[in-house]
């Protein structure tokens, strides 16, 4: 093979890492870098944290024989050098894009991936339950989770450790300490160390030693309980990993991640074993890439960039994410009773600001969703105004505290959150376009749908003046321009007219969805057909009988909500009308009954029948199956009934 030639070009799955030298393993390691950079310079993604697992992947697969052995990556937004490694590599420049491959580990694509991880700490009760299950049915094959060390601060992964332990199964953990160190490290001491208790030689002498011991009579069970006491002594002294000991791991390292001799030495060791071991290695996020590595946190999850400077094309618009920023931080200016909880995720959700000038008042409290929202609860308790800001996706993983600790004893707790509806690139697992069923039902909990910078502000403002828990959901996109009827006063359980002009149409709109509402109207009347358009800005409360008095005007109705069907907003509506003996034609829009594979947000929009062209479509429809209506006019409207 020519000397310059690509060695990524010839690996078409694992076993073709066998016979290359370490020399060939470095190159092949720089190139399957430039490849991750220069995708998704093109199409955003996860850039740091894969940048910093290259040489884990290459020793992983080095070592262990996936797909026989199962690789399962937490968070799997660290498994691209994985999927270029497993014979993804020609369709890689596909990620995250329609029809393309996921960026997160998907069994549909290839039997290397065998887990679907597209939230942190589930691997690894997901891999002792595998392992667990291999064993009772007789079957070969060892499991290994990779774990980021901020995946150890959710509750979930502290469980399976804590359930794996007493198992004693031969679960490896990979634990991956990319800086946001979990323990001192201790160098080259810790690591040959760790080396010495992982190795073949070892493991053989301790069994047989511990066999010898415990068969003496009397004294054996004696000395077998210093012995231990004698170890687990040493290893405080000594080690960082006095955890996991004495859960019933063995441990291994710190290793550095960047070394593949020695990461093949450790792993191929700790894959010997018959019993429950962590392999605790230290990368560096970005590494191959200098400005990743200067700044991790901005490269985590980025929009295509420039390779050169690392720019973002930025809208001339704001998104909704900047404006929860502004605003919070606004409102904490004006009450030192604000404070802002978060699960990981202070850049993510905006809260960053707020953290600059009140770094006292912003608490991150790790990867750890239900945490968040009791701890805020408890923040509730002692009088402080607590935000918490959370994508919807991960709302999902605190529904149970968000009713128990929040909503039954009516704790004053603002849920800002953000991602709510359909999510660009990130497929299904981020989808946030459940959060609408889930908490529509809970009583006490008002669940508000701004459509714009100022509504947003305006909600904002009337959450934290409430006495009890509000959720405030938005998208992730630019907020809708703003028009003048948005910026009117929020009154509990009502809407507002975005359009109206006594139509025979009327859209009702669920947040951002009322640009989408408008440009359909806009698209009717082209077509010689009047639409109105209704911004409903309460999912709960929702006063039915204003709404009723809003239905009512009306022969042709359309919802349209970013968000999924059942238990959605079309129900509430569609009930409110029925129960009131209202005659309509009217069509509910949503999310379906399936999960949305990625997309951009206008292909998804599209692809759900919630963009303006959709819209339209289904207005037009019901007006050519209706019959005849006699629209009703301004008579009909009373006092405290809805107008323009």
């Amino acid at each position: 093979m020519d000397a310059n030639g690509s060695l990524l070009d010839r690996i078409d799955g694992p076993e073709n890492l066998v016979g290359l030298s370490y020399d060939e393993l470095a190159r092949l390691a720089g190139e399957i870098r430039e490849r991750i950079i220069s995708v998704v310079s093109r199409n955003g993604g996860h850039l740091a944290s894969n940048l910093g697992v290259v040489e884990l992947a290459i020793a992983l697969h080095r070592v262990f024989q996936s797909p026989a052995d199962t690789i399962i990556w937490d968070v799997g937004h660290q498994c691209y050098a994985h999927k270029l490694l497993t014979g993804r590599r020609d369709a890689f420049p596909t990620l995250r894009t329609a029809g393309g491959i996921s960026g997160f580990p998907k069994p549909s694509e290839s039997p290397h991936d065998l887990v679907e991880t597209g939230h942190a700490s589930t691997a690894i009760s997901y891999g002792l339950g595998l392992a667990m299950g291999r064993e009772m049915r007789g079957e070969k094959g060892r499991v290994v989770a990779v774990v980021g060390d901020g995946a150890l601060s959710g509750g979930l992964a502290l469980a399976g450790l804590n359930h794996a332990g007493h198992l004693g199964k031969n679960l490896v953990i990979v634990l991956n300490d990319n800086a946001m160190s979990i323990g001192r490290n201790v160098g080259a001491i810790s690591a040959y160390l760790g080396r010495l208790t992982t190795s073949r030689l070892y493991q053989a002498f301790r069994r047989r030693f511990d066999q010898t011991v415990s068969s003496l009579p009397v004294i054996g069970s004696e000395l077998t309980r210093y012995v231990t006491r004698l170890k687990k002594a040493i290893k405080a002294i000594f080690f960082t990993e006095t955890l996991f000991a004495d859960l019933g791991f063995e441990y291994a390292g710190p290793i550095d991640g960047h070394d593949i001799p020695a990461l093949e030495q450790v792993l191929s060791n700790a894959r010997r074993l018959d019993r429950p071991v962590v392999v605790h290695v230290t990368t560096r996020k970005g590494r191959g890439y200098r400005l990743a590595e200067d700044n991790p946190t901005r490269f985590h999850g980025i929009s295509p960039f420039s390779i050169v400077d690392g720019k973002v094309e930025e809208s001339e618009r704001l998104s909704y994410t900047e404006v929860f920023a502004d605003v919070v931080t606004r409102i904490a200016r004006e009450d030192t009773r604000v404070v802002g909880v978060t699960a990981a995720m202070t850049e993510g959700t905006g809260l960053a600001k707020m953290r600059r000038e009140f770094p006292e008042r912003v608490f991150d409290v790790g990867i750890a969703e239900d945490h968040a929202v009791t701890f805020a609860a408890g923040l509730a308790l002692s009088g402080l105004r607590p935000v918490v800001a959370v994508y919807s996706t991960f709302l999902q993983r605190a529904v149970d505290q968000v009713v128990h600790d929040v909503a039954i004893p009516r704790r004053p707790v603002v849920f800002a959150v953000d991602r709510a509806g359909l999510v660009s690139g990130d497929g299904e697992t981020h989808q946030g376009v459940f959060d609408l069923a889930m908490l529509r039902p809970v009583p006490g909990l008002a669940v508000v749908a701004p459509a714009g910078a100022v509504e947003m502000e305006t909600a904002f403002r009337w959450a934290f003046a409430s006495d009890g828990p509000t959720v405030i959901r938005y998208p992730k996109a630019v907020c809708t321009p703003e028009c003048a009827d948005l910026a009117a006063p929020f009154e509990s359980g009502r809407g507002v007219f975005a359009r109206f002009h006594q139509s025979e149409v009327l859209i009702v709109a669920v947040g951002a969805m009322l640009l989408e509402g408008l440009r359909a109207a806009e698209q009717l009347n082209r077509r010689g057909i009047a639409a109105d358009v209704y911004n409903l800005r309460f999912v709960r409360p929702l006063d039915e009988e204003y709404l009723a008095s809003v239905l009512s005007l009306y022969g042709t109705v359309v919802t349209a909500e970013e968000g999924t069907l059942r238990g959605g907003v079309g129900e509430a509506v569609a009930r409110t009308a029925a129960e009131r003996g209202i005659d309509l034609s009217l069509r509910c829009l949503g999310t379906p009954d399936r999960f949305l594979a990625q997309a951009t947000r206008d292909e998804l929009l599209a692809r759900c029948g919630l963009d303006a062209a959709s819209i339209a479509h289904a207005a037009e429809d019901l007006l050519c199956g209706s019959r005849p209506h006699n629209l009703r006019g301004p008579s009909a409207l009373t006092a405290g009934e809805p107008r323009g």
